[in-house]
């Protein structure tokens, strides 16, 4: 039968991944070759998480990241690119330096591409940070319970528990069985669509809160006598995770449980996965879940034999992840605006036109602070640097305008970031791509959800030869500037 709901979600993916979803990795050889993958786990300041978070801007918070509340996580860029996130704990959560950093490296060391891996930490005063890997496709969560065009599909739901269990099977083989409240929330798709496991969840559990959310209903039952996490917890969460994709519900494993016993398994099935999957394949899972979820923890399988028996389920191995997923994938923009598309083109004459023509008005809401006697002594220099160097903007003496806008901004009365991008530009046009760069980056850090500042350094990156760089800078300022112009359209 044809399905009712027919929607997908994307990923690309390499013979490496592909090879591994068709048999069971060979965690010892891979290690070898994943370790040389990523940069290795380093100390960052407070100073270098700030700048690349613009100073933890509230536009900057990822809302859908399994961290619960005062712990918030960050998305940000490092000096070199990297996209990150950085996740800041309540300042009473590791009251002790020394174990933070022992915990945080030891999950540090951890290196595979099943894993959202942990890049660094930061321990500064009060301050207790992590920085993991960015992964731009959101989470399980919300492709299964809150998706928008299309619901995910079985062979990308077999993908995500396959995936999931080599990674704990991975983490196991590490010394790192413990998990602290797996859920469809830690559970973060990579540029790819391919499914990857936070390390978030891999740190013991801290002070500011317990290991599994205040739900008792999918608590393992074991947790709720002793309140300790064990390995055989985090397959109950597995199994829970199972009902999920099973399901496309949150469904409570004693209901999920009556509704097996009662062999009513239509009641637990996702009606939009009609006719995708066979009765045995449908029961082959459900006998899994049933396994995880077994009252008493000896009884449940370790993470390599649910390896073992999700591999032979595989469908589409030959299929990329971002395409079961329907999620936009590589270098294609369907519906630039007149800026992007010049961007796209490193047209500098026409994004010299286009920023000309907006003037200032996205500095509205920049504030500037500034004491009565900057207002009396200084501001009327200031301004009129600023509108000599828009005159020899507007008349394209670039070497000029760099003078007049340099003036202005060394003065340091006053924040543009219209002023941060009209120099940018002009060092681009004058083959100054890192100035031009470092420009951009600031007008990001005075505004950070402006598609203005993303847009110019997809131009410089491309300038600096980074071309991967400039792709996935022109991307976000496409968001960027979507966003905003649906925004507007709403008022």
């Amino acid at each position: 039968m044809g399905i009712q709901c027919s929607r997908l979600v994307p990923c690309c993916w390499n013979s490496q991944v592909k090879a591994s979803v068709l048999e069971v990795p060979d965690i010892e050889n891979e290690d070898i070759n994943e370790a040389n993958n990523w940069p290795s786990f380093r100390e960052f300041t407070l100073e270098q998480l700030k700048n690349a978070t613009s100073g933890f801007a509230v536009e900057n918070i990822v809302s859908e990241h399994g961290e619960k509340a005062p712990n918030v996580v960050y998305k940000g860029k490092l000096e070199n690119q990297t996209r990150i996130v950085v996740k800041r704990f309540n300042r009473n959560a590791w009251p002790d330096a020394r174990q933070f950093l022992e915990e945080a490296k030891s999950v540090g060391q951890l290196r595979n591409h099943r894993l959202a891996n942990l890049l660094g930490c930061c321990c500064e005063g009060d301050e207790r940070l992590l920085v993991a890997e960015y992964m731009p496709n959101e989470t399980l969560a919300k492709h299964l319970f809150h998706w928008e065009t299309q619901p995910m599909k079985w062979a990308m739901r077999l993908r995500v528990v396959l995936h999931l269990a080599q990674a704990l099977e991975y983490c196991t083989s590490r010394g790192r069985a413990l998990y602290h409240d797996l859920n469809a929330y830690r559970v973060l798709f990579d540029e790819d669509g391919n499914p990857r496991l936070s390390s978030f969840g891999l740190m013991k559990n801290s002070r500011d809160g317990k290991s599994y959310s205040t739900n008792l209903a999918f608590t393992p039952p074991e947790y709720l006598r002793t309140g300790r996490v064990t390995p055989e917890s985090v397959i109950y969460s597995f199994g829970t995770l199972l009902l999920d994709l099973l399901s496309g519900k949150h469904i409570p494993p004693s209901h999920a449980l009556d509704l097996i016993r009662d062999r009513n398994l239509q009641m637990l099935t996702d009606s939009c996965l009609e006719g995708q999957f066979s009765d045995d394949d449908g029961t082959e899972l459900v006998r899994l879940a049933s396994r995880c979820l077994q009252y008493e923890p000896r009884e449940r399988p370790n993470p390599k034999s649910l390896v073992a028996a999700l591999a032979p389920l595989q469908k589409e191995t030959e299929v990329p992840s971002h395409v079961l997923m329907g999620i936009p994938h590589g270098a294609t923009f369907t519906s630039l605006s007149p800026l992007g598309e010049a961007c796209l083109r490193k047209d500098l004459t026409a994004i010299h036109e286009v920023l000309e023509s907006i003037g200032y008005k996205d500095d509205e809401g920049v504030t500037n602070e500034l004491s009565f006697q900057m207002w009396t002594d200084q501001m009327q220099d200031t301004l009129n640097c600023k509108k000599k160097g828009d005159v020899a903007f507007r008349q394209k003496d670039f070497k000029l305008a760099i003078d007049y806008y340099t003036q202005f901004i060394d003065a340091g009365t006053m924040v543009s970031p219209t002023v941060f991008a009209r120099r940018s530009l002009c060092y681009l046009i004058s083959d100054m791509a890192r100035e031009a760069m470092d420009d951009a980056m600031q007008a990001q850090v005075i505004s950070p959800v402006w598609h203005i500042a993303s847009y110019l350094q997809s131009v410089a990156l491309s300038g600096l030869g980074m071309e991967n760089e400039a792709q996935v800078a022109l991307k976000e300022g496409a968001a960027l500037d979507t966003k905003r112009n649906s925004t507007a359209g709403n008022k």
